[in-house]
């Protein structure tokens, strides 16, 4: 296996992702950020079709999952009260692929996206052996 992911002892325990993601393969792939074209304006439902994107994608690169090292997700006008809607969308996405994804993981509050009706943009980086 090409990535491993690490919580060490002394930070918190995050249920949602791990601190640190080692990678040993030789292959890096880069996600562009993926969105939720056509969606509606649900934080949930927008969620989780970004993720099955992020997914897609992968396998596109002969990834999955298991092999991301790195997401970054951008969220409009974010506020800690969004996290049960954030955290739904990424469920739903996991049970809809069958695959889990916990890798090192960074959320961003920002203004605006690439279009008005977008609320969340995830992109990714795996590596593969």
């Amino acid at each position: 296996m090409a990535v491993t992911l690490i919580n060490p002892d002394a930070l918190p325990q995050i249920d949602v992702y791990h601190h640190v993601a080692v990678a040993s393969g030789a292959k890096t792939i880069y996600l562009a950020g993926q969105v939720a074209w056509d969606a509606e304006p649900d934080l949930a439902v927008q969620t989780e079709q970004a993720y099955v994107n992020v997914h897609t994608a992968l396998q596109a690169a002969g990834a999955s999952f298991k092999d991301l090292v790195r997401v970054r997700v951008y969220v409009v006008g974010w506020t800690p009260d969004k996290m049960p809607e954030l955290l739904k969308g990424i469920e739903n996405a996991m049970t809809r692929v069958g695959e889990v994804a916990k890798p090192p993981a960074t959320l961003i509050g920002v203004a605006t996206l690439d279009v008005p009706e977008h609320l969340v943009e995830i992109e990714a980086t795996a590596v593969i052996d």
